[in-house]
């Protein structure tokens, strides 16, 4: 049964209305002046790396341009109506899209195996030194924060051109990143069983190996095929700087304007990332009897 609805006296009701309407109006001025400040830092921001509105609205029409002169060939039909000549160098480009798997599938792995000891020693809760910590998460912190095509070129100074310049670029920015998402899975565990394997007398490592990694494995294996899949797009344009690859032969088309080569590598790279993407989000699925949907 419903109650009835109690209609207040106006001398009661006018100073309910009044204090919402002033909690309403103060709100919407709260409101109105983030978004100016909004306004104006993105202006000032605007100011400062020199973007210039009027040159946007002049050439925004270049771009839509360029992307429809990708899908055509050189004799002006759309690339699709003869796939032969689109595809021209489709056994070439397959193996240096082979090389780029390879390159982020060896980084990853590299990487991930060293982030998994990292881990236990940048965690807050279970490392066994406070310095010891400090020092890995500073280390790992650079490893990530310098971008991946700057170790590549570092690389590539140090040992020339080609692929491994390309797997060390991919491994030292793995390491960084996974050591950090591998430590915050760490740091939430339950400590009991740590603390159970300790207290029986059991060093540090045997009390990682049977209290702590049993609650972190599934979370270890799922950020490193996340990981997977982010290498591959990274090591696609390693190339750039001479790191091999597919992203070398990209370059190369897009210095060269072979418009028709661009829109076929990057179609290649975009299918490829597609089939990581879903393989992966099947295998997680697999490994931990969840349904993955993708």
């Amino acid at each position: 049964m419903s109650s009835p609805v109690v209609q207040l006296p106006e001398a009661q009701l006018r100073p309910l209305l009044a204090a919402y309407d002033a909690s309403v109006r103060t709100r919407r001025g709260h409101t109105l002046l983030v978004l100016a400040c909004i306004v104006v830092a993105m202006m000032l921001a605007s100011v400062s790396a020199e973007v210039s509105p009027a040159r946007f609205i002049d050439n925004i029409g270049r771009f839509p341009s360029y992307i429809i002169r990708l899908f055509q060939l050189e004799n002006g039909q759309p690339a699709w109506t003869d796939f032969t000549e689109w595809f021209w160098g489709l056994p070439r480009w397959l193996r240096l899209l082979g090389e780029t798997l390879l390159m982020a599938y060896v980084g990853t792995l590299l990487g991930a195996i060293g982030a998994f000891g990292l881990a236990f020693l940048a965690a807050a809760n279970v490392g066994p030194s406070r310095w010891l910590r400090f020092a890995v998460r500073r280390v790992c912190e650079l490893c990530r924060t310098v971008p991946m095509l700057v170790f590549a070129l570092l690389s590539v100074i140090a040992f020339g051109l080609g692929p491994m310049a390309g797997v060390l670029a991919v491994v030292i920015h793995t390491l960084g990143a996974l050591t950090k998402q591998f430590a915050e899975v760490i740091e939430n565990i339950d400590m009991k069983p740590v603390e159970g394997v300790s207290s029986t007398g059991a060093s540090w490592h045997v009390a990682m190996r049977y209290g702590a990694l049993p609650q972190v494995t599934s979370n270890f294996v799922s950020y490193t095929l996340l990981r997977f899949e982010i290498n591959v797009r990274g090591a696609s344009v390693m190339g750039f700087v001479g790191a091999g690859g597919i992203g070398q032969e990209l370059v190369v088309a897009i210095r060269k304007f072979y418009y028709s080569d661009v829109s076929a590598i990057l179609l290649m790279i975009i299918l490829t990332v597609f089939v990581i993407d879903i393989g992966t989000g099947w295998m997680r699925g697999r490994l931990f009897g969840k349904d993955v949907r993708t």
